[in-house]
């Protein structure tokens, strides 16, 4: 049984239509009807808060058949919408409903019961963290192959959409180490699915933006998990020897190279929060700006890497280990950073960040990111012209850029990505202070715009990720010759277009969308 509705109609802007679509829904399906003011918070905003949609309900479902009769009982309406919600970390509205419903997608995984660990693979609820799975399957010594940088993110949300770490240059994203999934999709039907067991529906949920389905359980798969992790930081002053070595590494086998391979980009001042301040990688170590390049420019390069050790590994066999593969890069002598610590606490690393953005209420400011997947043939002209003119000065926050490699990704999934074997994921990942003591969120908008612009008037390619366009025109630019696809799996299984209207793809039917 549904835990329980709660709504939030108001008189002055709820069609009496809707109103009546709620009721009937409610009693249909025998729920408790309370109202609850942080729940309308909750269910309006996003972490990116630049959008504020209000549902007019918002659900807290207690087992995947809740969710199924949810959406079989919206069917029977002629406008309501539903929309998964994980850990409200969306960036542009992606998942909200205006003036339809909103599932709170956590309440599956509470309990304890929503992960179930095998000696190869876990069983997860969609609902559940990716910091509840990692503790869960380290009490057996494993963990997944793939992650994202942040793990307060829900596995249905992450596989809704990619899911990329430094690990994803040897084992794909976190959409290619998932052997099955359980999906509802927008007719209301249950179904599991894999390579070989409705293989469409598996592959369009991955990456789908929640347009097929909505992701209720997954089977991810496990590998031995290490016991520490030696972080490592570079530094370059040439962006060319910087994108030589990351794509060096990544596509070096896997006893040649490390386990992990990201990069950022940093100004070259003392701002703690953009600039080479945030190099360090403990309180005792410090950037020295002396041992730069008297010909250094204003913007710097990082790259950041990881080994993964075990405990009964001697210290030496592990220097022995870095110091063979930092040889063979070519970083400024001497600014290198390095620091020991365990599997979790690197992998949890983003959490000390998050509080700290807590404290001094950057976290709940606006966070208008933009993160876009760029080809390895115009990276160059984009640190030219973005990196080192337009935001040489920083964003307030990490701007993050590493190669990735494309044939770990299953061109099967709705993920689509720029041609070319090697492409780069850029993040602008803008921390500031609330207007007016920071920016105003138009500005960093607008700012992104023309970042987007420019990429597509100098013919760049490449994909957004995460993407938020707003009209059918700009989707079908995005997906290229796989609209039809898209368009023909949402026929298939959505067909009302009830799923995910916050992403703006499709608008909701009484009948059928048009192919």
């Amino acid at each position: 049984m549904i835990a329980y509705l709660e709504r939030f109609v108001h008189e002055n802007d709820a069609e009496s239509n809707q109103d009546d679509d709620v009721s009937t829904i409610s009693n249909a399906l025998e729920l408790k009807s309370t109202i609850d003011a942080a729940a309308a918070v909750s269910a309006s905003k996003d972490f990116g808060g630049i959008y504020s949609v209000e549902p007019l309900a918002f659900l807290r479902p207690s087992s995947t058949e809740d969710v199924a009769r949810l959406i079989r009982a919206a069917s029977s309406s002629p406008n309501l919408t539903v929309a998964a919600r994980g850990n409200g970390h969306s960036i542009n509205g992606q998942a909200m409903a205006d003036r339809g419903i909103v599932l709170d997608m956590r309440s599956l995984a509470a309990g304890g019961g929503s992960i179930h660990v095998g000696s190869a693979y876990a069983d997860v609820s969609g609902g559940a963290l990716w910091e509840e799975v990692l503790k869960r399957c380290l009490e057996f010594g494993l963990a997944p192959r793939s992650w994202t940088d942040y793990l307060s993110l829900t596995v249905g949300g992450t596989l809704s959409n990619g899911g990329v770490s430094g690990q994803a240059f040897r084992y794909g994203p976190q959409t290619s180490n998932v052997t099955e999934l359980e999906v509802v999709n927008g007719k209301g039907e249950t179904l599991i699915c894999s390579e070989s067991e409705n293989p469409d529906l598996f592959f369009g949920s991955l990456g789908g933006l929640g347009q097929f389905g909505i992701i209720t359980r997954a089977r991810i798969l496990l590998q031995p998990a290490p016991d520490m992790v030696r972080w490592i930081r570079l530094v370059y002053t040439e962006f060319e020897d910087f994108t030589r070595d990351a794509e060096f590494l990544v596509t070096r086998s896997e006893n040649d190279s490390f386990d992990y391979v990201e990069g950022f980009v940093f100004s070259n001042n003392d701002n703690p929060l953009t600039g080479r301040p945030t190099v360090p990688l403990h309180p005792t170590q410090e950037f020295d700006p002396n041992l730069l390049p008297r010909c250094t420019g204003s913007v710097l390069y990082c790259l950041e890497l990881a080994l993964h050790y075990n405990n009964t590994d001697h210290p030496s066999t592990v220097d022995t280990a870095v110091t063979r593969q930092l040889a063979r890069l070519g970083f400024v002598e001497r600014l290198e950073f390095q620091v020991d610590l365990s599997y979790m606490e690197f992998l949890l690393r983003v959490k000390r960040a998050e509080e700290d953005a807590k404290a001094n209420g950057m976290w709940d400011a606006p966070h208008p990111w933009l993160n876009l997947f760029v080809s390895k043939s115009d990276v160059a002209e984009f640190d030219r012209v973005v990196f080192k003119n337009l935001l040489k000065e920083g964003v307030g926050g990490p701007m993050l850029i590493y190669p990735l490699l494309r044939s770990k990704w299953d061109h099967r999934t709705s993920t689509v990505l720029p041609d070319g074997e090697i492409f780069y994921l850029v993040a602008l990942l803008r921390f500031s202070p609330a207007y007016p003591k920071g920016p105003s969120v138009d500005k960093l908008i607008d700012q992104n715009k023309d970042i987007v612009n420019y990429c597509f008037a100098k013919g760049f390619d490449f994909k957004l990720y995460l993407p938020h366009y707003r009209t059918e025109k700009e989707w079908k630019r995005h997906f290229g010759n796989q609209w039809s696809r898209f368009v023909q799996r949402k026929l298939n299984f959505d067909p009302k277009a009830i799923l995910a209207p916050g992403q703006k793809i499709f608008s909701r039917r009484i009948n059928n969308i048009p192919q």
